[in-house]
């Protein structure tokens, strides 16, 4: 039985990759902070593991992988905020901090521990899958931190990648464009535009991400999805405007 640790599968979009990997019988550990949630979407499911913690705090994350006491085949890096949309000196530094722990330190909490984790299993090996964002390409309007924190993740994930090979370890990125959840909820009435306007966008359901990380995990280690973009079609991202 393969094994995945989904980070923020309190909803959205981790819980509906949760939802799948239980489906195809992967054990899957589901780590985020609200205990209640993860145990309404465990609902005693006896390959679901509740891994209450929180991303940003390395002992929380550190407990959290070593509950979870078997080999580990994959993470999805899920956890993340869209932080306060605003232009950069409407920003405090606490705010920006807040969007930078939990979107890049608690990346790298996570895949640290998993790293850890899998190249001292027996045998090595492991695949790290982390959540970047149309915006590691292109931001919107007024989300320096999130824009900033996506691109960082970019980097992080081409790192691990390369330093994962000597332990079997390979690390990809699925950037997710316009997926229903509770961050995209507004998109439906309107959300700024390059040009100023206020305009709706078109979401496409989360169910396509879940598909395309348990895409991404399934693959032999030999093989590497490095980076996957799935979006919404009609979205404003290819072209102008």
């Amino acid at each position: 039985m393969k094994s995945i640790i989904i980070t923020g599968a309190s909803g959205g979009l981790g819980a509906a990759t949760a939802r799948l990997f239980l489906e195809k019988g992967w054990r899957v550990g589901l780590l985020a902070r609200n205990k209640d949630k993860l145990e309404a979407l465990a609902d005693g499911h006896e390959r679901a593991v509740v891994l209450p913690c929180d991303v940003t705090d390395e002992g929380s994350i550190e407990r959290a992988f070593a509950a979870f006491d078997r080999p580990l085949d994959a993470l999805f890096n899920n956890a993340g905020t869209f932080g306060k949309q605003a232009l950069i000196d409407e920003i405090t530094v606490a705010e920006w901090r807040h969007t930078v722990d939990v979107n890049l330190t608690g990346m790298f909490l996570a895949a640290r521990a998993a790293f850890t984790r899998m190249r001292t299993q027996d045998p090595t090996g492991g695949r790290i899958i982390n959540n970047g964002s149309i915006s590691a390409h292109t931001p919107r309007p007024q989300t320096v931190g999130y824009t900033a924190t996506k691109h960082a993740v970019t980097g992080l994930t081409k790192t691990l990648a390369l330093d994962g090979r000597p332990f079997q370890i390979a690390c990809g990125q699925i950037d997710i464009g316009n997926a229903a959840s509770a961050m995209t909820e507004s998109m439906s009435a309107g959300v700024p535009q390059a040009d100023g306007s206020i305009a709706p966008e078109p979401v496409m359901s989360s169910d396509h991400v879940a598909e395309a990380v348990l895409h991404m995990a399934e693959l032999p280690l030999s093989a590497n999805i490095l980076n996957m973009t799935v979006m919404a079609t009609n979205m404003p991202f290819v072209g102008r405007g």
